[in-house]
């Protein structure tokens, strides 16, 4: 196998938790093509009732979700794992073009390969307008900060 990334399954808590963050730092890239990478060259998701399939279209979906959701900020926290499964509950914050703040709320299965690469995604997502002054994600763009609170935390 050329390509790899660890953790590999399968996983214990600290791997998976691991895991978990290593996607939440790289969607908070906001950089779609080094977010690919991530996922095996054939790689299927389900996002919302949207269908992708391999790397090329992820980079377009990220593309295009990028485009519109404007200063994106997510958190992601372990909610199960299990050999090369991870199951995640996740919230993100944005604004839109129009400056209407939202917060969507979701949860993600992730399948993974011998080598770490995700092969498969299935999310579900909700999105909730919000005010600006209800936002609890305040970190410059990229990384959380290790001493941010997560979604427990938070009471989300």
């Amino acid at each position: 196998m050329s390509e790899q990334r660890p953790p590999f399954p399968p996983f214990t808590r600290e791997t998976a938790i691991t895991k978990v963050r290593q996607a939440e730092d790289g969607w908070n890239t906001r950089a779609p093509e080094r977010v690919a990478l991530a996922y095996t060259p054939d790689s299927q998701w389900r996002n919302r009732a949207e269908f992708v399939a391999g790397r090329d279209e992820i980079v377009g979906f990220l593309t295009r979700k990028w485009n519109q959701e404007l200063e994106y900020r997510l958190i992601k926290e372990l909610w199960a794992f299990d050999r090369n499964r991870i199951a995640v509950r996740f919230a993100y914050e944005y604004h839109d073009d129009s400056g209407q703040w939202h917060r969507a709320y979701g949860n993600e299965n992730w399948e993974f390969d011998e080598g770490g690469l995700m092969r498969a995604r299935h999310a579900s997502i909700n999105n909730l307008p919000i005010a600006e002054e209800e936002r609890k994600y305040h970190w410059p763009l990229g990384r959380r900060p290790d001493g941010h609170p997560g979604l427990s935390d938070l009471g989300l």
